[in-house]
């Protein structure tokens, strides 16, 4: 197969199911961003793993669940509908997907000190990449807002994207726990 098709020359790409559409569309945006996310945490992956910055092989595993999802959100995005979706067996984002965030969430954070400033990312690459990952993911979730109010999307993939960045930031904490770097809270400077 041929990476390239040459059909997207003219500024124009086609949707799961052949619709074609111009390349700024909003629905492009908002999966091309989910891409851009994916590909940080595929980064924060390896670098994880290089460092053996967390512990055993179920938070590795966890962060490749959430790509996996990340990938079935992006799929749906590219969808016309959510017909075209089910057609092409796109997996769902469910309620229950947003509820293990909340739980690993709370695993994590339950290690953690109280957090009584903002903190500023940095300390170690791993935790700079973990913050990455994070504002790309609150720039994906606007996308997602911005094409939900002209066209279809489920509730549930914007839920999924606040969480995720909320874990995340929880993530970066807990690697700054699990490598003994320092955080560095945020003081205002008149």
């Amino acid at each position: 197969m041929k990476i390239y098709t040459r059909t997207g020359d003219k500024g124009q790409t086609g949707l799961l199911g052949g619709e074609r559409v111009s390349k700024d569309d909003a629905r492009i945006e908002a999966y091309g961003t989910l891409d851009e996310l994916n590909s940080h945490l595929g980064l924060l992956l390896d670098l994880i793993v290089r460092e053996g910055a967390l512990a055993g092989t179920l938070q590795i595993e966890r962060l490749r669940n959430v790509q996996d999802q990340l990938f079935a959100i992006g799929s749906r995005l590219a969808s016309a509908d959510a017909a075209t979706a089910e057609r092409f067996q796109v997996p769902p984002t469910t309620d229950a997907a947003v509820s293990t965030l909340e739980k690993w969430m709370d695993e994590m954070d339950s290690e953690l000190p109280t957090m009584r400033n903002f903190i500023l990312p940095g300390g170690h690459p791993i935790i700079s990449q973990a913050h990455i990952c994070r504002t790309v993911c609150r720039r994906a979730e606007r996308r997602v807002v911005q094409l939900a109010g002209d066209a279809p999307v489920e509730e549930v993939l914007v839920r999924y994207l606040n969480r995720l960045s909320d874990l995340l930031f929880v993530l970066a904490r807990h690697l700054h726990h699990r490598l003994g770097a320092p955080e560095r809270p945020w003081t205002p400077r008149p």
